[in-house]
């Protein structure tokens, strides 16, 4: 399921903000936006623009270019939302009214995605200029994009874990990659593209140092398996500013796949240890997680924390321990929670 940057949203709660005459909060799903007083009131709909959205220059949003404006090689020009700050209170994302896009129609629905009506892109980081290689295609069919939807995106994914055994991981800070084989052969990728053993990667390297193609094969055979893909997060220095202080590259497995389908937390870890590969770190196992983190603030609270070497911990990941599929995102059930203190201090 492609993720709806920009949406059609109903603002549910305006509160105001202390000690600030022209700006207040308002609430759309799990999220919380600083906007112009007055600008919106409880009920109305809007367009909600989400955090990593990377949107066109064009005249409506030519009030970000102060704060926002980005112009890359790959992504070319336009502004990238981020979260910031305003008196105090956390802003993510953006809400303008409906009326001032023209191409939106009038009668559009509750939750309608205007992504692409509105020409908004993923602010997506270089892989090339950091752990990337030479680009050969795009990701093939056995490995899917490892993004996780966000609790305030969708904060009624909490309730689908109602009675289910959960496990919560470490968000590790680093360049999603991956490793595969199928009836094609060999695939290493990053986060959209498959890269070239050419001597120009840097995970292709790691790759090829611990030996992972020959260790699946010989897995794939005792397992009698036609396909397998491992997801991970490649940490290193020269990644993301290297926050977990690593002197050597570590890649931290998240997801294992057997002939197309994800496995369960227990299986992952058996093939991780089996295969010399270092899973992320598993922080809690419990049941009910609605029971225990009821709302998206309590998850934001036990997002916070530290790496061992002292760095702010990105967030965590939380998934069932055996798959489960939901229909509210179209895959198996998962959702991350990224630390507000974490993007307030290293979102740059």
């Amino acid at each position: 399921m492609s993720r709806k940057l920009a949406s059609i949203q109903r603002i549910w709660k305006i509160e105001p903000i202390e000690g600030a005459d022209r700006i207040e909060l308002a609430y759309v799903l799990g999220w919380q936006c600083v906007v112009n007083k007055g600008q919106f009131k409880p009920m109305d709909l809007a367009v909600y623009f989400e955090i990593d959205s990377f949107i066109p220059v064009r005249p409506e949003f030519e009030f970000l270019r102060a704060s926002s404006y980005k112009n890359t090689d790959i992504m070319g020009e336009g502004f990238r939302l981020k979260t910031q700050k305003f008196r105090g209170q956390v802003s993510q994302g953006l809400l303008l009214p409906i009326s001032i896009f023209p191409e939106i129609p009038t009668d559009i629905e509750l939750g309608a995605d205007v992504t692409e009506i509105l020409g908004v892109h993923k602010w997506e980081i270089e892989e090339r200029a950091t752990s990337g290689g030479t680009i050969i295609r795009n990701l093939p069919r056995s490995i899917p994009h490892t993004d996780e939807t966000r609790v305030q995106a969708a904060p009624e994914l909490i309730k689908e874990f109602t009675g289910l055994e959960y496990y919560i991981s470490t968000k590790m800070d680093g360049s999603s990659h991956s490793i595969s084989i199928d009836e094609d052969g060999f695939h290493v990728t990053g986060h959209n593209y498959e890269y070239k053993d050419d001597g120009n990667s840097d995970f292709y390297k790691l790759v090829n140092d611990c030996g992972y193609k020959e260790k699946l094969e010989v897995f794939m055979g005792k397992e009698g398996l036609t396909s397998i893909t491992v997801q991970g997060e490649l940490c290193a220095p020269g990644i993301q500013q290297n926050r977990l202080k690593l002197k050597r590259p570590e890649w931290y497995v998240f997801t294992v796949m057997e002939n197309g389908k994800r496995v369960g937390l227990e299986r992952m870890l058996e093939i991780c240890s089996e295969l010399e590969f270092a899973a992320v770190p598993i922080e809690e196992v419990g049941t009910d997680l609605p029971a225990k983190y009821p709302t998206v603030e309590a998850l934001l609270e036990r997002a916070d924390g530290n790496y061992p070497n002292g760095g702010k911990k990105e967030g965590i990941v939380i998934r069932p321990t055996e798959p489960v599929f939901s229909s509210n995102i179209g895959a198996e059930l998962s959702m991350k929670v990224v630390s507000n203190r974490y993007l307030l201090k290293n979102d740059d």
